[in-house]
């Protein structure tokens, strides 16, 4: 089992040496071609796109052609012909990736729908997009493509589809892309459409949109902005160089608030960052490593925040208690939202991963809510939140939406900066920080203790625990208590968790293979305390190696 190792540098300055060579990077985009022969040179969609490097032939120009070629295939085959809105973030090889797709867009007669002045493109700003334009509309309906690879470092680059519904694309969309795109690559893009850039911009079909405009009028749909500004909440941001950098002096200025940008910088090196714990680069806001320059701030401010870099996620540093756990705060979030969002459905539920903390549980029965758990990944919560039937959406990894103050849908992907702003809404009308109300929770509830680990696997065992059955776990214990439940399919959707869950009365654990590395992910919450939650990560590697064979 491996229990991460703090690289010397973890939350120190990034070192020169450690910064990424943007020029040789941008170069490898156009000059390395991949190899559709190779497994790890091909098109591969996980939960959040297709992600790689152009230093390892995992995202290059050919790849982006492909699949967005691809794209245009299936927009044609699923008739969808309104405009596809078009993003990308600040990651070094995401704005040649955006002249690839445009280029490629526009030769396919696309409408497609650009930032004013090539501004940043949050990922929420695009969700929020489609959904306005879709709203009350049968047929030309629109969709969209986010370049981003979320908080990844910065030598990587990322590409994600989102069809009609706002949302990530599920499985079954991604797959029928994935096939199409590996197709074109292995046939050296024969078949795949390109104009050049300069009549693409200048194409029929190409058009600008407000999208930071937009979304920042739309917000107080969504935030209390009355409440924070009334109570003078002092807050401070971290973009952390991200799409949202100019969204927040906008916000600040349309709503009257004394917010303060900590840092305007947007530099494809990222050099203003700390180091995240195993000495990369990444733009996490969930990091206490990647968040030191905040957590050094929290003082000046009643809260903080910041998001990733396509600002799908937020992190919350409060005065009382530091940068919270991204369980923390979705539990406060969900406590508070569903007490003060009256024009919300009776039966609005909430929607979890199976590796969220329990404490959730515990809040969803408090308010007598339905709780609705899921596997891992955005895309199970994307048609509750769409007809309303969810009021709340979140993963432990620091994502999150919920509904608009009337109850109707604003986002169906994360949105950072909603979630961020609702904890200055949540300081100023009940008087205390989320962290002085994650502490109030854990009088009512206990204090569970959550970590995730990593163990070893090979690319076989990986697979096998993909596909366990409970049958195959034959332990009757877990850390001293009886087992209580296994699990293999999420109780909210009877959908595959890709793992198995295992439960007993004051603790749990869950294992996944990682979709990019040769280990296993272990997920582990105890109500007991330190040394029972070791306890279950042990037993939980022997119960997952002997369920393997």
């Amino acid at each position: 089992m491996t229990t991460p190792r703090l690289n010397p540098l973890a939350g120190k300055p990034a070192p020169a040496g450690l910064l990424a060579d943007i020029p040789k990077l941008i170069t490898a985009y156009y000059s390395e071609r991949p190899d559709a022969a190779i497994p790890a040179q091909r098109v591969a969609f996980g939960t959040s796109g297709h992600r790689g490097s152009s230093f390892e032939s995992s995202f290059n120009e050919a790849h982006v052609l492909a699949i967005t070629q691809a794209i245009c295939g299936y927009r044609k085959q699923q008739g969808i012909t309104g405009p596809l809105f078009l993003g990308f973030d600040t990651h070094a090889l995401s704005a040649p990736a955006f002249v690839s797709a445009l280029e490629v867009l526009a030769a396919n007669d696309v409408e497609v729908m650009i930032a004013k002045g090539d501004e940043y493109t949050p990922t929420p700003a695009l969700s929020r997009a489609i959904l306005v334009y879709n709203r009350g509309r049968q047929g030309g309906l629109a969709d969209g493509i986010v370049i981003t690879p979320s908080h990844n470092p910065p030598t990587d680059g990322g590409f994600k589809y989102n069809p009609t519904n706002g949302g990530p694309a599920d499985t079954q969309v991604t797959s029928a892309i994935e096939a199409e795109a590996n197709r074109l690559l292995a046939a050296n893009l024969t078949g795949v459409k390109r104009i050049p850039l300069a009549a693409a911009r200048k194409a029929a079909t190409t058009h600008e949109h407000d999208f930071l405009g937009e979304y920042v009028a739309d917000l107080e749909d969504v935030i209390d902005m009355e409440v924070i500004r009334g109570a003078k909440i002092r807050m401070g941001v971290d973009p952390l160089g991200g799409a949202g950098v100019h969204y927040w002096p906008a916000i600040a200025e349309r709503y009257g608030l004394d917010l303060t940008v900590v840092n305007d910088a947007v530099d494809a090196t990222f050099r203003f960052m700390s180091v995240d714990w195993d000495g990369k680069i990444r733009m996490d806001p969930s990091s206490p490593h990647a968040m030191h320059g905040l957590i050094g701030l929290k003082d000046r401010f009643d809260i903080a925040f910041a998001c990733d870099t396509d600002h799908d996620r937020h992190g919350i540093v409060t005065r009382s208690a530091g940068l919270l756990p991204p369980n923390h705060y979705l539990a406060v979030a969900i406590d508070y939202l569903f007490q003060h969002r009256p024009r919300w459905r009776a039966d609005a539920g909430i929607g979890k991963t199976v590796v969220s903390s329990q404490m959730i549980d515990s809040v969803a029965s408090k308010l007598g809510r339905k709780l609705y758990e899921v596997p891992v990944g955005f895309k199970w919560f994307v048609d509750g939140l769409l007809d309303g039937s969810l009021g709340f959406g979140g993963e432990e990894s620091a994502g999150a939406a919920f509904l608009r103050k009337s109850g109707t849908v604003w986002t169906t992907d994360k949105d950072g900066m909603a979630p961020a702003l609702l904890s200055a809404e949540i300081t100023a009308r009940t008087g205390r920080d989320p962290g002085e109300a994650y502490r109030e929770l854990t009088r009512q509830f206990g204090e569970p203790l959550f970590e995730r680990i990593d163990a070893a696997a090979s690319p076989a065992q990986k697979k096998r625990l993909a596909q366990l059955t409970p049958d195959r776990v034959k332990s009757a214990e877990l850390a001293g208590e009886k087992i209580r439940s296994i699990l293999t399919r999420a109780p909210g959707n009877d959908a595959s968790i890709g793992g198995l869950k295992v439960i007993a009365e004051h603790g749990w654990f869950a294992a996944r293979p990682s979709g990019t590395e040769d280990v296993y992910k272990i997920y582990a919450e105890s109500r007991r305390g330190a040394e029972h939650l070791r306890q279950i990560q042990q037993e939980a590697q022997s119960i997952v190696t002997a369920a393997l064979g």
